[in-house]
Formats: C-alpha cells, sequence, structure tokens
C-alpha cells in the first residue's frame, strides 16, 4: 500500500490516528464472522440462500476496497464501493435479523464503522479532488 500517498491527502476532521485502523478491522472481522457463523448455525426453518447471497457481496464490496483507495488511488471509485458495501451489509443485517437477531446484532457494529469511513472517504475526495 502507498501510504506516502495517504498521508499527502487532506483529511477530514475527526479522522482517526492511523493506528487505530488495525485494532479496528481486526476486532470488526471477528464480529463479522461470529456474525455469520451465527446465522449459518441457528436452526430455522426460513430459507438463508438471501442471507448468504448478501453477505457475500458486501464481503466482495469489502475486499475491492483497498485495492480502489489505495493501489489505484482512485478516491471516488472506492467512494462508491463504500456505500455500495454500506447498503448490501445493511440489507445483510436486515436478513440476517429475520433468522438470528443476535447474528444481526453482531454484525450492527460493522455498518456504524462503514458509514464512518464512508464519511471519510468523502471528505478525502471532497478535499482532495473538490467532488
Amino acid at each position: 500500500m502507498d501510504m506516502i500517498w495517504y498521508e499527502s491527502l487532506n483529511k477530514p476532521a475527526f479522522t482517526p490516528p492511523d493506528s487505530i485502523f488495525t485494532p479496528a478491522w481486526i476486532y470488526l472481522y471477528v464480529l463479522i464472522f461470529l456474525s455469520l457463523f451465527t446465522f449459518i448455525y441457528t436452526k430455522s426453518d426460513k430459507d438463508k440462500k438471501l442471507g448468504y447471497f448478501l453477505f457475500a457481496i458486501q464481503m466482495v464490496l469489502n475486499l475491492s476496497w483497498v485495492p480502489a483507495f489505495f493501489y489505484l488511488k482512485n478516491i471516488t471509485m472506492s467512494f462508491v464501493i463504500i456505500i455500495f458495501m454500506l447498503i448490501f451489509t445493511f440489507m445483510t443485517a436486515a436478513e440476517f435479523y429475520k433468522i438470528s437477531k443476535m447474528s444481526a446484532a453482531l454484525i450492527a457494529p460493522y455498518i456504524l464503522w462503514i458509514a464512518f469511513a464512508a464519511y471519510l472517504n468523502y471528505g478525502m475526495m471532497y478535499l482532495n479532488t473538490g467532488l
């Protein structure tokens, strides 16, 4: 990752120090996968296919954000990705809720973090590209 490029960007207010991101993501990934495992192992007569599908889409979006932002250095593309990630993660939580309220609760901090990350991404897009 090009951290020199990242450091050169103008950042919005409330941007946390870089040292926060790694521990935050470790914590969030633990919650994300606990949410998935809770969803998988909750016994239900309801069809879980849509939940799995939505989870997979939001994870693909999650994993595509870093390359778009840090490798392609495309702040606008990464913003579009994070907005879709937020939408699909919210849809995932709603679908998980139908099967397991605990599963939806476990993914809630991730939704909040994505919303905050979207704010940061938008701020960097606005401050550095004028969009």
